[in-house]
């Protein structure tokens, strides 16, 4: 099974922008290197990643996922295989945050909750450095607690600069990242574990 990378970032960009240009690499060598790309398919970032995504040479159909925040699945960018219209509004930040690795690039206010949900979730989080936006701004940060993997190993939103960056990154960090979100918490307890009285 091929692993998805989310990516993320503003949506809208020029076509000559430095965003455009590093999301349409990215797609491209994640695709290249055995990756699927998802995004929140509209315009922008996410148009270029899944525009580079249909440009490698290793494409196959169904490599491109688009999770829309609307119901009406022809609002998609036309390089999106795989459109789910999800019709949750801002709530759908939280399903391509929840992709195993996430990528931002740029973004906005949608961009910096999406990179906020993706270290709560636990997910492997790189930013985009040298871009205007929340990429650049976190890129080499932790978001809030060390969250707790293997011995020796120091979790934070890893910076990269090219798409090579962002494969070097993946190849060298994904393997420690095991644990997953397991449930709403209160009161250092899961909701699911604590009964009605």
């Amino acid at each position: 099974m091929r692993t998805i990378v989310s990516v993320i970032g503003n949506g809208v960009c020029d076509e000559n922008s430095k965003r455009a240009k590093i999301a349409f690499e990215v797609g491209k060598a994640l695709v290249d290197n055995g990756f699927r790309v998802m995004t929140g398919g509209l315009g922008g970032v996410t148009e270029y990643a899944l525009k580079g995504a249909k440009a490698s040479e290793k494409y196959k159909d169904g490599d491109t996922i688009a999770i829309l925040p609307m119901y009406d699945e022809t609002e998609a960018n036309k390089y999106a295989d795989i459109v789910i219209g999800t019709g949750i509004d801002l709530a759908r930040d939280v399903i391509t945050a929840n992709a195993p690795i996430v990528v931002a690039i740029g973004g906005g206010t949608g961009t910096l909750g999406e990179m906020a949900n993706a270290w709560t979730l636990y997910r492997m989080l790189i930013a985009i450095e040298d871009v205007e936006g929340w990429s650049s701004k976190l890129a080499g940060t932790k978001l809030g607690e060390t969250r707790l993997y293997e011995k020796g190993f120091e979790d934070k939103v890893w910076p990269a600069k090219t798409a090579q960056d962002v494969i070097d990154i993946i190849n060298e960090k994904y393997k420690y990242y095991n644990l997953r979100f397991q449930n709403i918490t209160f009161n250092g307890r899961r909701i699911k574990d604590i009964k009605k009285s």
